[in-house]
């Protein structure tokens, strides 16, 4: 999952570089959903390791 977040990152990037706005705009507020996507997941994680004992 970090790696798509880093995917977007380089595209909005590259896209704000070359004077795309939109593209830069949309690539990072996909990478910034992902990411949130994955702060979620991981903190379902930890908590359900942490029960498990």
């Amino acid at each position: 999952m970090i790696r798509w977040i880093v995917i977007f990152l380089i595209i909005a990037l590259v896209a704000a570089i070359f004077g795309f706005g939109g593209i830069a705009d949309g690539a990072a507020e996909i990478a910034k959903i992902i990411f949130y996507i994955f702060i979620v997941l991981l903190v379902i994680s930890l908590l359900s390791r942490a029960f498990k004992r």
